[in-house]
């Protein structure tokens, strides 16, 4: 099935066309992922909509990405709970460990990192997202485990040997 035919399948489940913006939206990542501007052109062309909604929607969530993004898309919650938390101290770890500032992407691609607003999950601060999956009660050791799980994940499906970059400048 087409991407097309994916978008056309699921904006028929709603009785407004602008209401299946965020479906096809996913459709789109996960067939391109991420969204550039083409992309979203194509998505609204297929709705029938006006083009700057489909475009107020990708740049408005977290969920949609208009970059690319590494296959692990770490995503640090900033916000006041997670903040009084420390999740300060968890960024410069995690750029220190993976060599790459807030906003970058390792140069093998497995990692993006990123800070977010709020996650919703108070309770869990820190917190942080990653695909799909939240993470929540984070320190460094927590973290450091993660990313070695995370590691793991590619290495098993892949077969190759990741080395983690070291600090910068080692």
């Amino acid at each position: 099935m087409t991407m097309r035919e994916k978008i056309e399948e699921a904006a028929s489940r709603y009785p407004d066309q602008r209401s299946a913006i965020m479906p096809a939206l996913l459709i789109a990542q996960r067939e391109h992922g991420h969204l550039p501007g083409p992309v979203l052109e194509e998505v609204a062309d297929i709705l029938g909509v006006e083009r700057i909604w489909v475009y107020e929607l990708a740049t408005f969530y977290t969920l949609f990405h208009t970059e690319p993004v590494g296959i692990f898309h770490l995503q640090l919650c900033d916000n006041v709970s997670c903040m009084l938390c420390r999740s300060e101290d968890l960024l410069r770890h995690l750029e220190e460990v993976l060599g790459i500032k807030k906003g970058g992407t390792t140069p093998d691609g497995l990692f993006t990192l990123s800070t977010v607003e709020c996650l919703g999950a108070c309770e869990m601060a820190p917190v942080m997202q990653v695909g799909d999956d939240y993470h929540g009660d984070l320190d460094i050791a927590r973290i450091d485990a993660l990313l070695d799980r995370l590691r793991a994940t590619v290495r098993q499906a892949t077969g190759a040997d990741l080395v983690a970059p070291g600090p910068p400048g080692e």
